[in-house]
């Protein structure tokens, strides 16, 4: 079991890290083509598509997952039937219904980030982008449900390749229709960025068609033929669908918890430092920066995603036999896993913050303030992470209900200190408003799950300490090779040294701590 969960994570993990990764290389050319300005229009119109993608998809695909996980355990393969075909039904409405939804309110949501009276761009720039990314909004869902099934059944290849495609296409079709748009029809800004949102149609179908040729191919392994099911009618479609939406709503509203958190950035920072009378700066040049860096510190989240989705089919199903013992066993597995990768992954990212930055957004996207921002917000990736886990956690053992208060409750304080926060520490507010919202929710999730399952981190405190040793240790050499670097290399030398030769510091370090245990084989017992 402890093989199939590492299996599965590092297949997910993998392809969400690459799909990540593909996310931001694209994000570096697409700002030298179309400017901060440029930038800053794209983000107002993916802000809303991420929030209505996830009210699109209801939750429904980790719903899926936990359900198919479930009836299989159970064996009942008529409800998995079941199952599948209402859900993908559901989908096509749900997706065609955002669709409208976002296309008719974009002007609303235009007026909302400008006044119309501003520099920047415009109340008709920022409409169109919103409605061209609304179209995807039609494909999507249907392709996260057919992930979702294909975790339950815990086969994570096909959701893996088709993220991967999926990110591919859309980055591909972005750099593309940009350079075309600009160079070779010789549009608009507007226009330019108005290709680059329909990139994510452009994905999704490319994504959609990876499942479907991995559906029929496995067709056999994941729904038994019909003539080998006993159907049984004691369930039915209305009941599935009671059960798929009471499982379905917290995930969708878990689900909003990190695009809830962009959005209120994105939306309110132009607003909030014009009313504080900011003028250091153009305001929706700092709504672009701060973007930029959510961008940076979101890379080594992408662990939490790869993490989230494997373990909730794993947990589900020792919920379900009542094997505590083993579901204790794989949240402390997940927690390390993610402990290992996170916390040296965003503690390199604020030692290199400065020619990270600088190295990638290049001179034109304000560098000084860019590294500066991007140092302060880099630990907020270890919150953000545990929250994530922990979430998926308290899911798969049906605590859904009460997360929803630790969200909420960390949304707030979000809301409340983003207006508070930026008049007394400027662009900083609205990052530490970040860092105190998550770390209200992460401590709900960390209680309940105690008081719940009785997990008990002191169980797994050595392995902690050294993660932790070994991290700063990596810190500290890295800090000290990066200033004595800066006198002689440029900054691609730099980051390249550094981060090769950190991740070196911090495995051997963390090789060095345990070397005794692993001779005595207790590492895994302690």
């Amino acid at each position: 079991m402890a093989n199939k969960l590492l299996k599965g994570t590092f297949l997910l993990s993998s392809a969400s890290f690459i799909s990540k990764i593909l996310g931001f290389i694209y994000i570096v050319p697409l700002t030298v083509l179309v400017g901060t300005s440029g930038y800053a229009l794209y983000r107002y119109a993916y802000g809303p598509y991420t929030i209505m993608l996830s009210l699109s998809t209801m939750g429904i695909p980790l719903a899926i997952s936990k359900l198919t996980a479930k009836y299989k355990q159970l064996k009942r393969e008529d409800i998995v039937r079941k199952i599948v075909k209402s859900g993908m039904a559901f989908m096509l409405v749900t997706g065609m219904t955002s669709f409208l939804l976002l296309y008719m309110l974009a002007p609303l949501l235009a007026g909302i980030v400008v006044d119309g009276k501003n520099d920047g761009n415009s109340l008709e720039s920022i409409t169109y982008v919103i409605r061209v990314v609304s179209f995807a909004l039609i494909i999507i869902p249907p392709m996260s449900l057919l992930r979702g099934f294909f975790q339950g059944n815990e086969s994570m290849g096909p959701s893996a390749i088709s993220t991967v495609v999926e990110q591919l296409s859309r980055v591909l079709f972005i750099l593309a229709g940009v350079v075309v748009s600009l160079k070779l029809l010789d549009l608009s800004i507007k226009h330019a960025v108005g290709v680059a949102a329909f990139g994510a149609f452009i994905g999704g179908i490319a994504g959609l068609a990876v499942l479907l040729f991995y559906f029929r191919k496995r067709k056999k392994f994941l729904l038994k033929p019909r003539h080998e099911i006993v159907i049984h009618n004691d369930i039915s479609v209305i009941s599935i669908f009671k059960e798929m939406i009471k499982y379905s709503i917290p995930f969708v509203i878990m689900g909003l918890s990190l695009p809830l958190y962009q959005n209120i950035d994105t939306y309110s920072i132009n607003m909030v430092l014009s009313n504080n009378g900011y003028n250091r700066m153009d305001p929706e040049n700092v709504n672009s920066v701060i973007g930029l860096a959510q961008i940076l510190v979101l890379i080594p989240v992408s662990i939490t995603t790869g993490l989230s989705v494997t373990i909730i089919p794993n947990i589900t199903k020792s919920f379900f036999q009542n094997n505590f013992c083993l579901l204790k066993e794989q949240i402390g597995q997940s927690l390390l896993i993610l402990m290992f990768i996170i916390i040296p992954a965003a503690t390199g990212i604020y030692v290199l913050a400065e020619p990270l930055y600088l190295l990638l957004f290049t001179e034109k996207n304000l560098p000084i303030l860019g590294g500066e921002l991007l140092k302060f917000y880099a630990p907020a990736a270890i919150l953000i992470a545990f929250y994530g886990v922990t979430t998926s956690i308290l899911q798969a053992i049906n605590q859904q209900k009460i997360l929803i208060l630790g969200l909420f409750s960390g949304i707030l304080i979000k809301i409340i200190l983003n207006l508070v926060l930026p008049g007394i520490f400027l662009e900083k507010g609205f990052i530490l408003a970040t860092y105190c919202g998550y770390l209200v929710s992460l401590t709900f999730n960390m209680i309940i799950i105690r008081k719940r399952i009785g997990m008990d981190l002191i169980k797994i405190k050595y392995r902690i300490v050294t993660v932790i040793i070994s991290t700063f240790i990596m810190a500290f050499f890295v800090n000290i090779l990066e200033k004595s670097l800066s006198q002689y290399v440029g900054t691609f030398l730099i980051v390249l040294i550094c981060s090769s030769l950190g991740i070196l510091i911090y495995i051997i370090s963390l090789y060095g701590l345990n070397i005794k245990k692993i001779s005595k084989g207790t590492v895994s017992k302690r």
